[in-house]
């Protein structure tokens, strides 16, 4: 197993100074439910102060003030139980460079349509996260239809639901667990734990070091998420895209950790982690 480190920012996408928002991709985030609108506004947060130039939205009527107060930035893009779900899917898609899935989305009737249609549809890098994957732990024989590059990030609970094995055999071994499906899926696995591995198609893999305890809070996975998209949406290949944006939504929390300590951390906090971490990264490459 590698480890991503310092010099491996360098990876980052590059800026230029003849751009413009076009320039830093287009990300879709389908993500939040009645009572679930936080899922959303941390992963577009995150994929915002992570350099994406348009984050797209999709989320049920209900959200929609909570969205336009809490990311004005966002572009919004709202259903309901009327929407036709085909032509609301291929709009989306059409627009996306990348998209992210499954955050806070529940896993109602509605939702489970949407995604079907997603995934069915979708050509451009795909991050599945939270009930993406349980719905696809329903639903085993949505793999087959999936063709476009795919990183799944699930904890352990989720990983559990995914393979029917218990989470105590998966925490043991959480390598080859995340290598077996990754090689089975061919698709990227980034394993969530104390120290999550990302795990390739081809069956290496990354191990993480960055990171601390006061990033197991809720909302944290949905800010991993929107970082890992906002990578893709930026052109980065997905096994780079994963592991580099699990070791930087590390590093965002251990700067996150600096300024609140451990006990007090919010997902919040490793948004604004993130200014710290790729400040630091422009500060050296301006030296």
């Amino acid at each position: 197993l590698k480890m991503m480190e310092a010099s491996d920012l360098k990876l980052l996408p590059k800026r230029v100074n003849r751009s413009n928002k076009g320039s830093y991709g287009k990300l879709l985030i389908l993500a939040g439910s009645r009572q679930m609108a936080g899922a959303a506004v941390f992963a577009a947060k995150a994929a915002y102060r992570m350099g994406c130039g348009l984050v797209r939205v999709a989320t049920v009527e209900e959200n929609r003030l909570i969205l336009q107060e809490q990311v004005p930035e966002a572009v919004l893009a709202v259903y309901n139980d009327g929407t036709d779900v085909v032509e609301f899917v291929e709009t989306q898609l059409h627009w996306a460079d990348a998209v992210v899935a499954g955050p806070g989305i529940g896993q109602s009737e509605l939702s489970e349509r949407m995604l079907y249609e997603l995934l069915k549809r979708v050509q451009v890098p795909c991050l599945c996260d939270a009930d993406a994957l349980n719905l696809l732990a329903k639903h085993p024989d949505w793999w087959d239809m999936i063709q476009a590059p795919m990183v799944i990030t699930p904890h352990l609970g989720e990983m559990a639901r995914l393979t029917g094995q218990p989470i105590t055999e998966i925490r043991d071994f959480l390598v080859p667990k995340g290598q077996a499906f990754a090689k089975q899926h061919q698709i990227t696995v980034v394993l969530k734990d104390a120290r999550t591995v990302t795990a390739l198609p081809d069956g290496s893999g990354y191990i993480n070091v960055s990171g601390n305890h006061g990033m197991a809070t809720a909302g944290a996975g949905d800010v991993l998420s929107g970082v890992i998209g906002a990578l893709l949406a930026q052109k980065l290949e997905t096994d780079p895209a994963a592991a580099l944006g699990v070791y930087i939504h590390g590093l965002a929390g251990d700067a996150a950790a600096e300024h609140v300590g451990h006990c007090a951390m919010m997902a919040s906090d490793i948004v604004e982690g993130l200014i710290d971490v790729l400040r630091k990264q422009e500060d050296t490459k301006e030296q």
